[in-house]
C-alpha cells in the first residue's frame, strides 16, 4: 500500500511538472548575473544564507561564494573566507546550518605544493554569526585517490555523493556513505534503478531519504544533453526506477545540481537554457543588459515551486 502511495505521488508529482509554464521557472537573483558562470547551489533551512560556485569562462577557476538576506533583500555576495588558489565548489550546508561541505583539490596540508584529486571538504562553525573552521577533510572512507564530487546529507547524516570509479557502472556513478557510531561507512554504489552505464552525478537526497533527485547526462528518454531526474524510496527501502522529471524543468539544454527546499517546496537547479534571440539594440548598454540578463547559454540558479509530497 505505501509502496502504491508513493508511486502515485510521483505520478501526480511528474504531471504537475508537465502541468507547469516556463514562466513559473526564473531566475533565482539577477544580482549574480554579474558572474559568468555561477553553478551548484544551497540554501539554509531558515532561508537566510545562500551558497553557490562562481566560475570562470572556461570553468577553470572555481570558486564558492555566499549571499546574506538582510530584511527582504541579499547582501552582495562574498567569498568564503577560506578562498585559495585552489578548485573549491559544490557547497552543502548541513540541517543545523554549523557545517558546510564542498569539494576541493587543495592540498591535504600546508606543507604540500601538490594539488590533490577532489576530495569532500567540510568547515564548521557554531553559529550563523560565527566564523568559519579552517577547512578539513573528511578522509577515508569517503575520500580516496579517485574524484569525490557534489555531497548531500540527510537529516540522519548519511552522505550521497558523486564518485568517478572504475568499479561502477558508469564513468560517474551516485554512492552512499552511512553514518554509523560517529563515523562515515565504506561507501556503497546504489543500484541500477540509479545509477547506469552512462553517468550519474549531483545527487541531492531529501531529510528523510525518501526522495532523490540528480542529473543524468545523454538518456535514451532524455530531452537535453542533461536532466533532472527523480527517485522515490518504496516502504522496503528500496529505490524506485528513477524517471524524468520533464519539462518546463528539463530543457534541451543542460540541467544539473538540483538543490530542494523541502519547507518551502521551492526547486533550485542550474541550466544553461538559453532565449536569446536577434533583435534591434539602441545602445551598447542596451545589448549588455540583454545579453547578461536573459538566460544566455552560460550556467545560471533558477527556482521554480515543485511540490514532490
Amino acid at each position: 500500500m505505501m509502496k502504491n502511495r508513493l508511486m502515485i505521488l510521483l505520478v501526480l508529482c511528474l504531471n504537475q511538472v508537465i502541468a507547469q509554464n516556463q514562466g513559473e521557472i526564473t531566475q533565482f537573483n539577477s544580482a549574480l548575473n554579474k558572474f559568468l558562470n555561477v553553478r551548484d547551489f544551497c540554501i539554509s533551512e531558515n532561508g537566510n544564507e545562500a551558497f553557490f560556485t562562481i566560475q570562470s569562462p572556461l570553468q577553470d577557476i572555481s570558486q564558492i561564494a555566499y549571499i546574506k538576506k538582510e530584511g527582504d533583500e541579499w547582501t552582495e555576495p562574498q567569498l568564503m573566507p577560506f578562498s585559495a588558489s585552489y578548485m573549491d565548489l559544490e557547497p552543502f550546508l548541513s540541517h543545523d546550518g554549523k557545517r558546510l561541505f564542498f569539494v576541493s583539490d587543495r592540498t591535504l596540508d600546508d606543507s604540500s605544493k601538490q594539488k590533490k584529486d577532489f576530495d569532500i571538504w567540510y568547515v564548521e562553525r557554531s553559529g550563523p554569526e560565527k566564523d568559519w573552521s579552517s577547512p578539513k577533510n573528511i578522509g577515508a572512507p569517503v575520500n580516496s585517490d579517485l574524484n569525490e564530487f557534489y555531497p548531500s546529507i540527510s537529516k540522519n547524516n548519511n552522505m550521497y555523493f558523486t564518485l568517478e570509479s572504475p568499479n561502477g557502472l558508469g564513468k560517474d556513478d551516485i554512492y552512499i556513505s552511512r553514518w554509523e557510531n560517529g563515523s562515515y561507512s565504506t561507501p556503497q554504489l546504489l543500484d541500477a534503478n540509479i545509477n547506469s552505464s552512462g553517468y550519474e552525478f549531483n545527487a541531492f537526497v531529501s531529510k528523510n531519504e525518501d526522495f532523490i533527485l540528480f542529473s543524468r547526462y545523454n538518456e535514451a528518454d532524455g530531452i537535453g544533453s542533461g536532466d533532472l531526474y527523480i527517485s522515490l524510496k518504496n516502504d522496503k527501502g528500496s529505490w524506485e526506477k528513477a524517471k524524468n522529471i520533464g519539462t518546463p524543468i528539463n530543457t534541451k539544454y543542460m540541467e544539473y545540481c538540483p538543490f530542494y527546499d523541502e519547507t518551502n517546496q521551492t526547486l533550485y537547479f542550474t541550466s544553461r537554457r538559453n532565449n536569446l534571440s536577434p533583435k534591434k539594440f539602441d545602445s551598447v548598454s542596451d545589448f549588455q543588459e540583454y545579453i547578461y540578463e536573459n538566460n544566455n547559454g552560460l550556467s545560471k540558479i533558477y527556482m521554480t515551486q515543485l511540490k514532490i509530497n
